[in-house]
Protein backbone atom coordinates (compact mmCIF):
# COMPACT_ATOMS: atom_id res chain seq x y z
CA UNK A 1 0.00 0.00 0.00
CA UNK A 2 1.58 3.50 -1.38
CA UNK A 3 2.07 6.10 1.37
CA UNK A 4 -0.36 8.94 1.35
CA UNK A 5 1.16 12.20 -0.28
CA UNK A 6 2.50 14.54 1.89
CA UNK A 7 2.46 18.35 1.10
CA UNK A 8 5.50 20.25 1.89
CA UNK A 9 6.24 23.26 2.66
CA UNK A 10 6.97 26.11 0.37
CA UNK A 11 9.47 28.63 0.95
CA UNK A 12 10.09 31.35 -1.82
CA UNK A 13 13.16 33.79 -1.56
CA UNK A 14 12.95 36.88 -4.12
CA UNK A 15 16.18 38.79 -4.37
CA UNK A 16 15.53 42.71 -6.32
CA UNK A 17 17.38 43.31 -8.46
CA UNK A 18 20.02 40.17 -8.12
CA UNK A 19 22.01 39.94 -11.40
CA UNK A 20 22.60 36.41 -12.97
CA UNK A 21 26.47 37.18 -12.15
CA UNK A 22 25.69 38.12 -8.20
CA UNK A 23 26.15 34.44 -6.69
CA UNK A 24 29.45 32.40 -6.27
CA UNK A 25 27.41 29.46 -7.99
CA UNK A 26 26.71 31.47 -10.83
CA UNK A 27 30.05 32.55 -11.94
CA UNK A 28 30.72 35.71 -9.53
CA UNK A 29 34.59 35.60 -7.64
CA UNK A 30 34.84 38.32 -5.57
CA UNK A 31 32.12 38.04 -3.30
CA UNK A 32 31.20 35.11 -1.08
CA UNK A 33 27.33 33.78 -0.57
CA UNK A 34 27.88 30.55 1.09
CA UNK A 35 24.40 29.66 2.51
CA UNK A 36 22.91 30.21 -1.05
CA UNK A 37 25.41 28.18 -2.77
CA UNK A 38 25.02 25.40 -0.43
CA UNK A 39 21.40 25.74 -1.30
CA UNK A 40 22.15 25.87 -4.81
CA UNK A 41 24.32 22.54 -4.10
CA UNK A 42 21.23 20.80 -2.70
CA UNK A 43 18.91 20.81 -5.52
CA UNK A 44 19.50 22.10 -8.67
CA UNK A 45 20.79 25.31 -10.25
CA UNK A 46 18.49 26.52 -12.90
CA UNK A 47 20.54 28.20 -15.44
CA UNK A 48 18.50 29.30 -17.93
CA UNK A 49 15.71 30.83 -15.68
CA UNK A 50 13.86 33.81 -16.66
CA UNK A 51 11.73 36.47 -15.15
CA UNK A 52 8.75 37.58 -17.18
CA UNK A 53 9.73 41.30 -16.96
CA UNK A 54 13.10 42.95 -16.83
CA UNK A 55 11.26 45.15 -13.78
CA UNK A 56 9.90 44.64 -10.20
CA UNK A 57 6.02 45.16 -10.32
CA UNK A 58 4.93 42.41 -13.38
CA UNK A 59 7.64 39.82 -12.48
CA UNK A 60 6.08 39.61 -8.52
CA UNK A 61 2.71 39.64 -10.45
CA UNK A 62 3.76 36.79 -12.64
CA UNK A 63 5.49 34.83 -9.88
CA UNK A 64 1.87 34.74 -7.77
CA UNK A 65 -0.45 34.22 -10.41
CA UNK A 66 1.39 32.16 -12.94
CA UNK A 67 0.62 34.51 -15.52
CA UNK A 68 2.01 36.75 -18.06
CA UNK A 69 1.96 40.49 -16.63
CA UNK A 70 -0.69 41.45 -19.13
CA UNK A 71 -2.68 38.50 -18.15
CA UNK A 72 -2.10 39.47 -14.55
CA UNK A 73 -3.03 42.93 -14.91
CA UNK A 74 0.36 44.56 -13.89
CA UNK A 75 2.98 45.54 -17.05
CA UNK A 76 4.68 48.71 -15.43
CA UNK A 77 6.66 49.88 -12.06
CA UNK A 78 3.89 51.09 -9.62
CA UNK A 79 4.03 54.08 -7.31
CA UNK A 80 4.44 53.99 -4.28
CA UNK A 81 1.74 56.21 -2.77
CA UNK A 82 -0.70 55.34 -0.19
CA UNK A 83 -3.54 55.58 -3.02
CA UNK A 84 -1.60 53.46 -5.48
CA UNK A 85 -3.76 50.17 -6.73
CA UNK A 86 -1.86 47.29 -8.30
CA UNK A 87 -2.76 43.53 -8.85
CA UNK A 88 -6.24 43.21 -9.48
CA UNK A 89 -8.13 40.36 -7.39
CA UNK A 90 -7.14 36.96 -8.68
CA UNK A 91 -5.94 33.68 -7.55
CA UNK A 92 -2.56 33.59 -6.34
CA UNK A 93 -0.23 30.84 -5.24
CA UNK A 94 -0.61 32.29 -1.58
CA UNK A 95 -4.65 32.16 -2.01
CA UNK A 96 -4.69 28.95 -3.70
CA UNK A 97 -2.19 27.38 -0.96
CA UNK A 98 -4.46 28.47 2.02
CA UNK A 99 -7.67 27.05 0.21
CA UNK A 100 -5.43 23.54 0.31
CA UNK A 101 -5.08 24.38 4.45
CA UNK A 102 -1.71 26.02 4.06
CA UNK A 103 -0.81 29.12 6.48
CA UNK A 104 0.60 31.73 4.12
CA UNK A 105 2.97 34.69 5.39
CA UNK A 106 5.05 37.54 3.54
CA UNK A 107 7.86 39.17 4.61
CA UNK A 108 9.31 42.05 3.09
CA UNK A 109 8.67 44.07 -0.57
CA UNK A 110 5.16 43.36 -2.02
CA UNK A 111 5.41 46.13 -4.87
CA UNK A 112 1.80 44.98 -6.13
CA UNK A 113 -0.37 47.83 -4.68
CA UNK A 114 -0.20 50.22 -1.90
CA UNK A 115 -3.45 50.70 -1.24
CA UNK A 116 -4.95 48.41 1.37
CA UNK A 117 -7.33 46.80 -0.28
CA UNK A 118 -4.74 45.81 -3.22
CA UNK A 119 -2.31 44.83 0.06
CA UNK A 120 -0.89 41.28 0.66
CA UNK A 121 -3.41 40.55 2.99
CA UNK A 122 -6.41 40.76 0.27
CA UNK A 123 -4.52 37.95 -1.95
CA UNK A 124 -4.45 35.34 0.15
CA UNK A 125 -1.97 36.05 2.90
CA UNK A 126 -2.26 35.70 6.71
CA UNK A 127 0.33 37.49 7.79
CA UNK A 128 2.37 40.31 6.02
CA UNK A 129 5.10 42.14 7.53
CA UNK A 130 7.20 44.55 5.13
CA UNK A 131 6.44 47.29 3.03
CA UNK A 132 4.18 48.02 0.11
CA UNK A 133 6.01 50.36 -1.99
CA UNK A 134 8.96 49.44 -4.26
CA UNK A 135 12.07 50.62 -2.34
CA UNK A 136 12.71 52.57 1.12
CA UNK A 137 15.57 53.06 2.75
CA UNK A 138 16.93 50.40 5.05
CA UNK A 139 17.52 51.90 8.33
CA UNK A 140 14.66 54.14 8.78
CA UNK A 141 11.87 52.69 6.39
CA UNK A 142 10.75 56.02 4.83
CA UNK A 143 10.27 55.66 0.98
CA UNK A 144 11.86 58.46 -1.34
CA UNK A 145 11.18 58.01 -4.96
CA UNK A 146 10.75 61.18 -7.49
CA UNK A 147 8.34 63.88 -6.41
CA UNK A 148 6.33 61.85 -4.14
CA UNK A 149 6.39 62.89 -0.24
CA UNK A 150 8.73 60.95 2.06
CA UNK A 151 6.67 58.45 3.23
CA UNK A 152 7.09 55.81 6.52
CA UNK A 153 6.23 51.69 4.87
CA UNK A 154 6.43 49.26 7.19
CA UNK A 155 3.69 46.98 8.19
CA UNK A 156 2.54 44.42 10.24
CA UNK A 157 -0.21 43.23 9.02
CA UNK A 158 -2.10 46.21 7.85
CA UNK A 159 -0.83 48.50 10.87
CA UNK A 160 1.87 50.62 10.62
CA UNK A 161 4.91 49.56 12.55
CA UNK A 162 8.27 51.44 13.42
CA UNK A 163 11.50 49.51 13.85
CA UNK A 164 13.77 53.13 13.19
CA UNK A 165 17.64 52.20 12.92
CA UNK A 166 17.17 48.34 12.19
CA UNK A 167 18.34 47.40 9.37
CA UNK A 168 16.34 45.81 7.21
CA UNK A 169 17.21 43.02 5.12
CA UNK A 170 18.00 41.11 8.68
CA UNK A 171 14.63 42.24 9.86
CA UNK A 172 12.49 40.81 7.07
CA UNK A 173 14.98 37.43 7.70
CA UNK A 174 14.21 37.52 11.51
CA UNK A 175 10.31 37.94 10.64
CA UNK A 176 10.55 35.20 8.19
CA UNK A 177 12.62 32.18 10.54
CA UNK A 178 9.69 33.33 13.38
CA UNK A 179 6.78 32.60 10.94
CA UNK A 180 8.27 29.44 10.17
CA UNK A 181 8.94 28.18 13.83
CA UNK A 182 5.30 28.78 14.62
CA UNK A 183 4.18 27.25 11.71
CA UNK A 184 6.33 24.41 12.27
CA UNK A 185 3.38 21.59 12.98
CA UNK A 186 1.34 22.66 9.57
CA UNK A 187 2.29 23.18 6.28
CA UNK A 188 3.16 26.72 5.24
CA UNK A 189 4.06 29.12 2.10
CA UNK A 190 7.04 31.46 3.34
CA UNK A 191 7.14 34.37 1.07
CA UNK A 192 10.63 36.44 1.42
CA UNK A 193 10.78 38.97 -1.37
CA UNK A 194 13.94 40.88 0.37
CA UNK A 195 14.50 44.31 -1.03
CA UNK A 196 18.22 43.80 -1.28
CA UNK A 197 20.24 45.24 -3.51
CA UNK A 198 18.12 47.01 -4.52
CA UNK A 199 18.68 50.94 -4.49
CA UNK A 200 19.13 53.24 -2.30
CA UNK A 201 23.03 51.11 -1.75
CA UNK A 202 23.01 50.77 2.42
CA UNK A 203 24.75 48.15 4.02
CA UNK A 204 26.19 47.70 7.70
CA UNK A 205 29.64 48.68 8.37
CA UNK A 206 30.60 45.03 9.41
CA UNK A 207 29.61 43.98 5.66
CA UNK A 208 30.95 46.72 4.08
CA UNK A 209 34.44 46.14 5.93
CA UNK A 210 34.62 42.51 4.24
CA UNK A 211 34.78 43.81 0.64
CA UNK A 212 36.87 47.19 1.20
CA UNK A 213 39.90 45.65 -1.45
CA UNK A 214 36.76 46.05 -4.03
CA UNK A 215 35.89 49.23 -6.22
CA UNK A 216 33.21 51.39 -4.34
CA UNK A 217 30.26 50.82 -6.48
CA UNK A 218 30.96 46.62 -6.42
CA UNK A 219 31.96 46.84 -2.27
CA UNK A 220 28.56 47.99 -1.71
CA UNK A 221 26.75 45.24 -3.87
CA UNK A 222 28.82 42.94 -2.34
CA UNK A 223 27.95 43.71 1.59
CA UNK A 224 24.40 43.78 0.83
CA UNK A 225 24.39 40.47 -1.34
CA UNK A 226 26.45 39.26 1.90
CA UNK A 227 23.77 40.54 4.39
CA UNK A 228 21.06 38.80 2.53
CA UNK A 229 22.96 34.99 2.34
CA UNK A 230 22.98 35.41 5.77
CA UNK A 231 19.21 36.17 6.17
CA UNK A 232 19.00 33.55 3.74
CA UNK A 233 21.09 31.12 6.03
CA UNK A 234 19.35 31.96 8.82
CA UNK A 235 15.88 30.60 7.23
CA UNK A 236 17.35 27.60 6.10
CA UNK A 237 19.03 27.06 9.23
CA UNK A 238 15.50 27.38 10.92
CA UNK A 239 14.12 24.47 9.04
CA UNK A 240 16.77 22.33 9.58
CA UNK A 241 16.91 22.56 13.32
CA UNK A 242 12.84 22.15 13.04
CA UNK A 243 13.08 19.09 10.89
CA UNK A 244 11.17 20.33 8.28
CA UNK A 245 14.22 20.85 5.75
CA UNK A 246 13.63 17.09 4.16
CA UNK A 247 9.93 18.10 3.34
CA UNK A 248 10.41 21.73 2.55
CA UNK A 249 10.22 23.37 -1.25
CA UNK A 250 13.15 26.28 -1.01
CA UNK A 251 12.80 28.62 -4.30
CA UNK A 252 15.10 31.28 -4.98
CA UNK A 253 15.53 33.87 -7.31
CA UNK A 254 15.61 37.54 -8.65
CA UNK A 255 12.84 39.72 -10.04
CA UNK A 256 14.74 40.67 -12.87
CA UNK A 257 18.38 41.61 -13.40
CA UNK A 258 20.92 44.33 -12.01
CA UNK A 259 20.04 47.79 -12.00
CA UNK A 260 22.18 50.63 -13.03
CA UNK A 261 20.19 53.45 -10.75
CA UNK A 262 21.71 54.77 -7.71
CA UNK A 263 19.56 56.38 -4.93
CA UNK A 264 21.00 56.58 -1.64
CA UNK A 265 18.57 60.73 -1.03
CA UNK A 266 20.98 62.38 0.36
CA UNK A 267 20.35 65.73 -2.63
CA UNK A 268 18.21 63.85 -4.92
CA UNK A 269 20.64 62.64 -7.72
CA UNK A 270 20.08 59.63 -9.85
CA UNK A 271 23.69 58.51 -10.95
CA UNK A 272 24.39 55.73 -13.08
CA UNK A 273 25.62 52.36 -11.24
CA UNK A 274 27.28 49.45 -12.07
CA UNK A 275 27.75 46.95 -8.93
CA UNK A 276 25.39 44.77 -9.98
CA UNK A 277 26.58 41.95 -12.76
CA UNK A 278 24.50 39.77 -15.68
CA UNK A 279 27.56 37.85 -15.69
CA UNK A 280 28.34 38.72 -19.10
CA UNK A 281 24.92 39.07 -20.63
CA UNK A 282 23.92 41.93 -22.35
CA UNK A 283 21.43 44.58 -20.43
CA UNK A 284 20.19 45.35 -17.54
CA UNK A 285 16.93 46.02 -15.34
CA UNK A 286 14.63 47.63 -18.18
CA UNK A 287 15.96 45.58 -20.65
CA UNK A 288 14.18 42.66 -22.94
CA UNK A 289 17.73 41.46 -23.50
CA UNK A 290 19.26 38.60 -21.57
CA UNK A 291 21.19 40.66 -18.58
CA UNK A 292 17.51 42.29 -17.70
CA UNK A 293 15.82 38.91 -17.83
CA UNK A 294 17.57 36.13 -17.24
CA UNK A 295 18.24 35.72 -13.17
CA UNK A 296 19.65 33.34 -11.06
CA UNK A 297 17.20 30.46 -10.07
CA UNK A 298 17.66 27.66 -7.38
CA UNK A 299 15.23 24.96 -6.72
CA UNK A 300 16.34 22.72 -3.56
CA UNK A 301 13.58 20.18 -2.58
CA UNK A 302 15.86 17.35 -0.37
CA UNK A 303 12.87 14.81 -0.06
CA UNK A 304 12.41 14.94 -3.95
CA UNK A 305 14.75 16.76 -6.14
CA UNK A 306 18.39 15.05 -6.64
CA UNK A 307 20.98 17.43 -5.41
CA UNK A 308 23.94 19.01 -6.92
CA UNK A 309 22.77 19.14 -10.65
CA UNK A 310 22.71 22.01 -13.37
CA UNK A 311 19.44 22.59 -15.72
CA UNK A 312 19.50 23.60 -18.74
CA UNK A 313 15.99 23.72 -19.67
CA UNK A 314 14.13 27.27 -20.19
CA UNK A 315 11.95 28.29 -16.93
CA UNK A 316 10.60 31.26 -16.27
CA UNK A 317 8.66 32.69 -13.07
CA UNK A 318 5.22 31.85 -13.90
CA UNK A 319 6.11 27.87 -14.04
CA UNK A 320 6.51 28.31 -10.37
CA UNK A 321 2.35 28.39 -9.23
CA UNK A 322 1.66 25.05 -11.35
CA UNK A 323 5.21 23.21 -10.32
CA UNK A 324 4.58 24.44 -6.78
CA UNK A 325 0.61 23.27 -7.38
CA UNK A 326 1.82 19.82 -8.25
CA UNK A 327 4.00 18.87 -5.97
CA UNK A 328 1.42 19.71 -3.39
CA UNK A 329 -1.44 17.70 -5.13
CA UNK A 330 0.45 15.08 -6.50
CA UNK A 331 -1.19 15.81 -10.33
CA UNK A 332 0.07 19.33 -11.85
CA UNK A 333 -3.34 21.69 -12.01
CA UNK A 334 -5.93 21.74 -14.91
CA UNK A 335 -4.66 23.36 -18.41
CA UNK A 336 -5.61 26.81 -18.83
CA UNK A 337 -5.43 27.93 -15.30
CA UNK A 338 -1.54 29.47 -15.93
CA UNK A 339 0.20 30.66 -18.60
CA UNK A 340 3.15 28.90 -16.94
CA UNK A 341 3.55 24.82 -17.07
CA UNK A 342 5.06 22.57 -14.27
CA UNK A 343 8.49 21.66 -14.37
CA UNK A 344 8.53 18.96 -11.61
CA UNK A 345 8.68 16.09 -13.61
CA UNK A 346 11.98 17.32 -14.88
CA UNK A 347 13.20 18.68 -12.29
CA UNK A 348 12.62 15.14 -10.39
CA UNK A 349 14.28 13.83 -12.75
CA UNK A 350 18.09 15.12 -14.30
CA UNK A 351 17.86 13.27 -17.54
CA UNK A 352 14.81 13.98 -18.33
CA UNK A 353 14.63 15.85 -21.86
CA UNK A 354 13.32 19.69 -21.71
CA UNK A 355 10.83 20.23 -24.18
CA UNK A 356 12.05 23.40 -26.74
CA UNK A 357 9.73 26.41 -25.82
CA UNK A 358 8.57 29.60 -26.66
CA UNK A 359 8.53 32.18 -24.45
CA UNK A 360 7.42 36.18 -25.03
CA UNK A 361 8.14 39.75 -23.15
CA UNK A 362 6.31 42.88 -23.93
CA UNK A 363 7.70 45.53 -21.78
CA UNK A 364 7.80 49.58 -22.54
CA UNK A 365 7.11 49.51 -25.87
CA UNK A 366 9.96 46.74 -26.40
CA UNK A 367 9.26 43.14 -27.60
CA UNK A 368 11.09 39.95 -27.49
CA UNK A 369 10.81 36.31 -27.64
CA UNK A 370 12.52 32.68 -27.28
CA UNK A 371 12.22 29.48 -29.11
CA UNK A 372 14.34 27.12 -28.30
CA UNK A 373 17.49 28.76 -28.94
CA UNK A 374 16.52 31.71 -30.38
CA UNK A 375 15.70 34.85 -29.20
CA UNK A 376 13.92 38.04 -31.41
CA UNK A 377 13.96 41.82 -29.96
CA UNK A 378 12.24 44.61 -30.98
CA UNK A 379 13.37 48.01 -29.95
CA UNK A 380 15.38 46.65 -27.30
CA UNK A 381 17.08 48.73 -25.00
CA UNK A 382 19.99 47.64 -22.72
CA UNK A 383 18.62 49.33 -19.51
CA UNK A 384 16.01 51.65 -18.29
CA UNK A 385 16.53 54.87 -20.24
CA UNK A 386 14.79 55.81 -23.52
CA UNK A 387 17.34 54.69 -25.97
CA UNK A 388 16.95 52.00 -28.43
CA UNK A 389 19.95 49.88 -28.52
CA UNK A 390 18.44 47.38 -31.34
CA UNK A 391 15.38 48.02 -33.47
CA UNK A 392 15.51 44.34 -34.66
CA UNK A 393 17.49 41.67 -33.72
CA UNK A 394 17.90 37.80 -34.14
CA UNK A 395 19.91 35.93 -31.40
CA UNK A 396 21.13 32.17 -31.46
CA UNK A 397 21.81 31.89 -27.44
CA UNK A 398 23.14 28.56 -28.17
CA UNK A 399 26.25 30.29 -29.46
CA UNK A 400 26.02 33.84 -28.78
CA UNK A 401 24.26 33.89 -24.92
CA UNK A 402 25.54 37.83 -24.67
CA UNK A 403 23.22 38.65 -27.56
CA UNK A 404 26.90 40.39 -29.77
CA UNK A 405 26.20 38.74 -33.28
CA UNK A 406 22.35 40.26 -35.04
CA UNK A 407 21.13 37.47 -37.34
CA UNK A 408 18.38 39.47 -38.44
CA UNK A 409 19.94 40.15 -41.78
CA UNK A 410 21.08 36.25 -42.28
CA UNK A 411 18.31 34.20 -41.17
CA UNK A 412 15.50 37.02 -42.96
CA UNK A 413 13.47 33.57 -42.91
CA UNK A 414 13.71 32.81 -39.59
CA UNK A 415 13.42 36.47 -38.32
CA UNK A 416 10.12 37.27 -40.33
CA UNK A 417 8.14 34.03 -38.82
CA UNK A 418 9.58 34.74 -34.86
CA UNK A 419 8.13 38.45 -35.58
CA UNK A 420 5.00 37.08 -37.25
CA UNK A 421 4.52 35.06 -33.90
CA UNK A 422 6.23 37.54 -31.73
CA UNK A 423 3.44 40.27 -32.70
CA UNK A 424 0.54 38.13 -32.91
CA UNK A 425 1.59 36.88 -29.09
CA UNK A 426 1.52 40.59 -28.21
CA UNK A 427 -1.69 41.67 -29.55
CA UNK A 428 -3.22 38.42 -27.59
CA UNK A 429 -2.20 39.59 -24.14
CA UNK A 430 -3.21 43.12 -24.72
CA UNK A 431 -6.72 41.94 -25.40
CA UNK A 432 -6.65 39.64 -22.79
CA UNK A 433 -5.84 42.13 -20.18
CA UNK A 434 -8.25 41.76 -16.65
CA UNK A 435 -10.41 44.58 -15.88
CA UNK A 436 -8.62 47.40 -13.52
CA UNK A 437 -4.85 46.17 -15.23
CA UNK A 438 -2.29 48.89 -14.43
Amino acid sequence: MNAPHRPPNVVVIYADDLGYGDLGCFGADDLDTPALDALCGSGVKLDHWYSNSPVCSPSRASLLTGRYPGRAGVENILAGSRDTRGLPPQPTLASRLRDRGYRTGIFGKWHLGVERSYGPLERGFDTHFGFRAGCVDYYSHIYYWGHTNPTHDLWAGDEEVWADGEYLTTLIADRAARFIEDCAGEPFLCYVPFNAPHYPMHAPEEYVERFRHLPPDRRIMAAMIKAMDDGVAHIVATLERLGLREDTIVFFSSDNGPSTEERNWLNGDEIAYRGGSAGGLRGAKGSVFEGGVRVPAILSWPGRIPAGWESTGVGVMMDLVPTVLHAVDGAPPPAGDHDGRSLLPSLTDPAATWEPRWVGWDYAKQLAARSGNWKIVLDAREAMGPEIAEPAGLYDLASDPGERHNLAAAEPERFRAMEAELLAWADRTARGRPAGAV
